[in-house]
């Protein structure tokens, strides 16, 4: 493909930036946001940049973040995530707790439940809840990633399968507006099927930023949950989704 001097420059941006917005690029070149939709169209089609709702990621873009610099990203709205997750889990419950930075907020708002008995493959999970003896911990056996402390792998499968527990909450690395959820692991990915498939009650937890992320691997459907947890929805294809299957969406940030 032939790079204009716009697309040259276009190109050299994301890689600085790790994502373009049409927005930004309309004003940056003084064009309209039609011409750099086709632009990023382009570079898209030839497989430069992957793109993203509202504007493109460069290729590296799409690898995922170092797990304390993810912890930090919307803190707030992950914390009022984990709140509103909290109380919707009532006392005496079983629940799984899968790996992300947001389940972790699930698992610091439920520390004052009584009776509760969590399955998790996430080490940071575990090591939260083990202390508060009205909380039963069990933790999966399996591969344990030393990024995250997430335990993946076909052990941590085989683990989850020996339960069928009243709750599930679990994370996306990104939500495609077509309703896909998506993931960078697909070890990790198989243990969430397992996850979801031997739960009664499924929550989504995810915040508002994952509409704008991409991830190869997926995990499932939004049509599969029973509840979808963010701090705010305006992509209104989810919301038809989430309509049309009878899934609870729960903005905190409304």
């Amino acid at each position: 493909m032939f790079l204009s001097p716009r697309h040259t420059e276009i190109m050299q941006l994301a890689k600085d930036h790790g994502r373009v917005l049409v927005d930004d690029l309309a004003n940056h070149f003084r064009v309209t946001p039609q011409t750099i939709r086709k632009d990023l169209n382009d570079l898209c089609d030839e497989r430069l940049l992957t793109r993203i709702h509202g504007g493109a990621l460069f290729p590296s873009g799409i690898e995922n973040l170092e797990y304390e610099a993810r912890r930090q990203i919307a803190s707030e709205e992950k914390e009022a995530i984990g709140r509103a997750a909290a109380r919707i889990i009532p006392d005496s419950a079983s629940l799984f707790i899968n790996i992300g930075t947001t389940t972790e907020a699930v698992s610091k708002a439920l520390l004052d439940h009584k009776g509760l008995m969590v399955i998790t493959n996430n080490i940071n999970v575990a090591n939260r809840m083990r202390v508060y003896p009205s909380i039963e911990v069990v933790i999966a056996g399996g591969v344990v990633r030393g990024s995250d402390g997430g335990i993946v792998g076909e052990a941590a499968v085989d683990f989850i399968r020996q339960f069928k527990v009243d709750y599930a909450v679990i994370g996306a690395s990104a939500i495609d507006h077509d309703g896909a959820l998506l993931d960078f692991d697909y070890r990790e990915v198989k243990v969430a099927q397992a996850i979801i498939a031997n739960a009664r009650h499924v929550i989504l937890v995810s915040d508002s930023k994952k509409f704008e992320r991409t991830a190869p691997v997926r995990i499932g459907h939004l049509s599969q949950v029973d509840t979808f947890i963010t701090d705010r929805c305006d992509v209104d294809a989810i919301r038809r989704i989430c309509a049309d299957n009878e899934v609870d969406l729960v903005e905190a940030f409304p």
